[in-house]
């Protein structure tokens, strides 16, 4: 239910998307979406149903660490932690 919900609330070009795009799989070029694209607005039309395939996970992360390095190995490691509502940031050494 709740990814249906999701589903629905997004525009009407993305729910197509969902249809027509075969996620991460190698495709032959760039026509092949766009063709299916074509086809399933054209079954459609702006109201798709959400795919069997399409759903989600829900995170609610309570630590969060963004990384970005440095060829002088003095990385920036920026570190988020939930306290209660509020997001402590600090940043830790390399």
């Amino acid at each position: 239910a709740e990814s249906d919900e999701y589903f629905q609330s997004r525009p009407a070009a993305s729910r197509i998307g969902a249809w027509a795009s075969p996620q991460s799989a190698e495709i032959p070029n760039r026509e092949f979406l766009e063709e299916a694209e074509k086809r399933f607005a054209a079954d459609f039309g702006d109201k798709p149903p959400r795919p069997d395939h399409w759903g989600g996970y829900r995170l609610r992360p309570t630590e969060i660490e963004f990384w970005q390095g440095r060829p002088s190995r003095l990385h920036d490691r920026i570190h988020y932690q939930l306290d209660g509502t509020q997001w402590r940031i600090t940043r830790l050494a390399p």
